[in-house]
């Protein structure tokens, strides 16, 4: 009989832990866990590229140090930081991490710039092929950030919605922080890497009227 109780009893337990949403909050954490994980990914990514990179634009354009520094130093940070799982309960520390990607970012852009002063390291077929996968690293960053955006935000809602949220306070489920941007919608374009387009030819020059003797 006791073995009975214990089972009808278990089975409500149950049934009442679903209805209060404690099964959502739980499917919920674990996708912005896994989408969390995309964009460490990417990020890595797209930091296993910047070495060889790096080493490709030194050869022809050795001169351009300062640059070239920068962009070693900002991957140096960038990659020193420990993210788990645990970062997303600590609000400070998505923050530096966030910040040290965007400064990573910033890097790769002003070296980008400069690679438009280097037509023959424009043209090295090892350059173009980095050139295709850092665009393609950028897209795919873009993509997991959106989708980190957007589980983050749907679990956040149901910790804070009646009645889910009584659940998330008895099991601490608490609301995780997001990214946060000045200009969402300007970090979220990938850089322009695309070298291959052709200039904006210059605009003719006005023709000057013939004088009437």
């Amino acid at each position: 009989m006791r073995r009975v109780i214990a089972a009808v009893a278990l089975a409500v337990l149950s049934l009442g832990l679903t209805g209060c949403g404690y099964n959502t909050l739980q499917q919920q954490d674990e996708a912005v866990k896994a989408a969390w994980s995309e964009v460490v990914n990417q990020y890595q990514r797209r930091a296993d590229l910047i070495p060889n990179l790096v080493a490709t634009v030194k050869g022809f354009a050795a001169q351009e140090q300062s640059v070239l520094v920068g962009v070693t130093e900002a991957r140096a940070k960038a990659t020193s930081m420990q993210v788990t799982p645990e970062t997303l309960n600590d609000p400070a520390a998505l923050q530096k991490f966030q910040e040290a990607q965007g400064q990573l970012g910033s890097a790769l852009k002003s070296l980008l710039v400069v690679v438009e002063r280097y037509p023959d390291l424009k043209s090295d077929a090892n350059f173009r092929d980095l050139q295709a996968q850092l665009e393609g690293t950028e897209n795919r960053i873009t993509v997991a950030r959106n989708r980190f955006i957007e589980a983050d935000q749907t679990y956040n809602t149901t910790v804070r919605q009646f009645p889910s949220n009584l659940t998330a306070m008895l099991f601490k489920f608490a609301v995780k922080p997001n990214f946060t941007v000045e200009n969402e919608a300007a970090i979220a374009q990938p850089p322009t890497v695309d070298f291959g387009a052709p200039a904006t030819p210059a605009p003719a020059p006005t023709p000057v009227p013939t004088p009437t003797s």
